[in-house]
């Protein structure tokens, strides 16, 4: 209900009567305002007057009732420790794919290598639960179209240059905006789940913690609504085939890192040199001083000087 008054007053060029909404939705009046009380007390700025209701401004929200289509499955938090924690135990529970968990902030959001993921007011903090019919070695491939989705999606909504880092960021002119994490959970050979945890700095300021981050806002002078993004990223997602060959070749396209000298920090050595190409495996083909190319899995990648690819 709360969904379909949102949508009459967000169509609506002028007031809406609270009669007309009762007889349009197939309520009472008492219902209708009872529903507009509630909104206005989750921050919707709607002036009400004689002639009925008015929204003021959309507001930047990502309540379940923002997206009608998908509202059974999404679950919004004004806090949680992670979204990473609490979609694992819903999906360990065994709640449908494509639930969300979103929080409006994290106490203890995390990035890669347990590193902490600043999580204040404003940015887009989500885990998507998938249940793909895959098996486990191509596990790794919904990681990469998460990546390129939403890539493709911030490309489009927003118009800024975004491209992505392996193995899972993505960054506008070397800075970060967006991290992505995966955790999987199998039977036998078999994916059961794979949860893709995201941060967005979309309407926040993530300098405090991390010095080479930007947001949304901050590119494009303005706030952005960030239902509009995760709403396109879900959309994006369910058209997407993680096992497609293309998938691969679109990161590449999208890489700010093939071509550029990095050093691969893992737990077990430091690796230098050119990064060449990702296998159809993920893996990036980094060659070194020598020539050998070493095949890396894992790792923390930091990016060098430019280097053209040859």
């Amino acid at each position: 209900m709360k969904s379909a008054i949102l949508t009459m007053l967000r169509s609506s060029k002028g007031t809406v009567s609270g009669p007309f909404m009762a007889k349009t939705l197939g309520v009472s009046r008492v219902a209708v305002f009872k529903h507009i009380k509630v909104l206005k007390e989750s921050g919707y700025e709607i002036d009400s007057g004689p002639g009925g209701y008015f929204l003021k401004s959309w507001g930047d929200f990502v309540y379940p009732f923002e997206f009608a289509d998908r509202q059974k499955n999404i679950h919004y938090f004004e806090s949680l420790e992670s979204t990473m924690d609490e979609a694992r135990e819903m999906a360990r529970q065994g709640c449908p794919p494509n639930t969300v968990v979103i929080a409006g902030q994290q106490t203890r959001g995390r990035g890669r290598l347990s590193r902490k993921w600043l999580s204040n007011a404003g940015g887009l903090y989500f885990t998507l639960v998938l249940r793909p019919s895959l098996p486990v070695a191509l596990a790794h491939r919904a990681l990469f179209a998460a990546s390129v989705c939403l890539c493709k999606v911030l490309r489009d909504l927003t118009g800024v240059a975004a491209m992505v880092k392996w193995p899972n960021d993505i960054l506008v002119d070397e800075k970060k905006l967006v991290g992505i994490l995966s955790e999987m959970a199998g039977e036998g050979d078999l994916v059961s789940h794979l949860n893709l945890g995201v941060g967005i700095n979309v309407n926040n300021s993530p300098h405090a913690f991390e010095p080479k981050s930007v947001s949304i806002k901050e590119l494009l002078g303005k706030p952005f609504p960030r239902r509009l993004i995760l709403e396109a990223f879900l959309d994006k997602m369910d058209d997407c085939d993680p096992v497609a060959r293309n998938i691969i070749d679109d990161w590449r396209e999208l890489s700010c890192t093939l071509g550029r000298r990095v050093i691969i920090q893992t737990p077990r050595q430091q690796i230098e040199g050119i990064a060449r190409d990702v296998d159809t495996d993920g893996a990036l083909l980094v060659e070194r001083a020598d020539k050998t190319v070493e095949r890396v899995t894992y790792g923390d990648c930091l990016h060098q000087i430019m280097e053209p690819q040859q």
